[in-house]
Formats: C-alpha cells, structure tokens, sequence
C-alpha cells in the first residue's frame, strides 16, 4: 500500500465552513447589539432586531447549502484517497498538500513521476466536446481543467522552490466515475475516473529512480 501523508477532504471541511457560516454570525453579532441598544433607542433597536433575525434565517438556509457543497467535494477527496493508497509501496499520496498558498486535493509521487490531482465529485454525465469538459451537455461555471493545470504548475513552482525541479502532471478525478470516456488525455491534462486512478498510476514505468525519489518526498513532507 501507499504512503499517506495528510487527510483528504480536511481543508475542505474547514473552508466549506467558515465560507457557508460565517454571514450566520454577523447577524448574531448585530442581534446582540440590537439588544444592547434597546434601553436607548427602543424603536431602532426593535427594527434592527427583526432585520437580524430574518438575516440569520436567511444565512442559516443558504448558509448550510454551501457546506453541503463543500462537504460533498471533501467526501469525493476521501473516496480518491482511499484508491489512491492501494497503489504500490513505492508510492506516496500527499492528501491536502499545499504549494505556494495552494491547497491540492492530491499529489501523488512515485517511480512513475509526480502527478496533481484535481477531484470533482459531479452527479452528471461528464462528457468532453471541442477539448472542453461539460457537465450534462452544458459548461461548469469554472473550467475544471484549466483548474486542474493550473495546480499542477502550483505544485511544480512550489517543488522548484525547494529544490526540486521535475514535471508535474495535472490530473483531473471523477470521483463519482460518470465521465463517459473513462479515461482521456485532453490538452495534456489526465481525465479520469476514480475507479481508473490505480491501474493508471501503477505502471511499471521509472521514471524518479529510487535515490531521487526518497528526496523528493522528504523535501515535500517539509514543505
């Protein structure tokens, strides 16, 4: 088995609930001066008040829609993983893994290289069409593989930094398995399902010899 470093979906998690919550405690925030203001000015306090109160309503329901969203991505982060480290014991998947501010749902290193892995948990049919990847016939808000590319070069920047100067290659996971082709290459960015991650990686392709590679993952546990 691999080498787990970090735990998946973790950094979603937290995002997802700072983002989702954080209007719900502005409005408590102005409850609680509404009330201390009420012996002063009752009537504006009294207004104030009911404003907040519908204001946190209102951030509760939207609130909590947004952590679903968040929470849905880091269950498809922990799906990957789980995958991921059934892969060789040459292997390390680097779970979170952050380079240059950047958070990296996966890095996986190995003899076959290292590889940036970008996971979408999408309930749709994924399909691809003039190079662009579309979720039941239509474009994502944002382009999941200009995403995945841009983590990768993330990753390799920050690797540079420490001393580590290689290619790093953006993957693009469908944690939910509903991309159609399975398996594509597309603008040089790896699309796959889940379910296709460790026949994918576990090549018998050498491309970090031994030495090397033992550096590369001290150098990435310091970082």
């Amino acid at each position: 088995m691999a080498y787990i470093h970090g735990v998946a979906g973790e950094w979603a998690r937290v995002k997802g609930t700072v983002v989702g919550l954080w209007p719900l405690f502005l409005g408590v925030f102005a409850a609680g001066f509404a009330a201390a203001l009420f012996f002063v000015q009752p009537l504006t306090a009294a207004s104030l008040f009911v404003a907040s109160l519908l204001w946190v309503i209102w951030s509760l329901v939207q609130g909590l829609r947004r952590v679903e969203r968040f929470f849905k991505g880091a269950r498809g982060e922990e799906r990957v993983s789980e995958i991921l480290k059934t892969l060789p014991d040459a292997y390390h998947v680097f779970n979170d893994f952050v380079a240059r501010g950047k958070h990296v749902d996966h890095v996986v290193v190995g003899p076959g290289g290292v590889f940036s892995v970008e996971t979408k948990f999408w309930r749709g049919a994924v399909t691809v069409e003039e190079g662009r990847i579309l979720l039941d016939g239509q474009l994502p808000d944002r382009s999941p593989l200009a995403q995945a590319s841009r983590e990768a070069a993330f990753v390799k920047a920050g690797l540079a930094d420490a001393g580590w100067k290689g290619d790093v290659t953006p993957v693009l996971a469908f944690a939910s398995d509903t991309f159609t082709a399975r398996r594509a290459n597309i603008k040089g960015t790896i699309v796959m399902n889940a379910s296709e991650l460790r026949e994918s990686f576990a090549s018998d392709r050498v491309v970090i010899p031994p030495a090397e590679l033992e550096r590369l993952v001290r150098l990435m546990e310091n970082m």
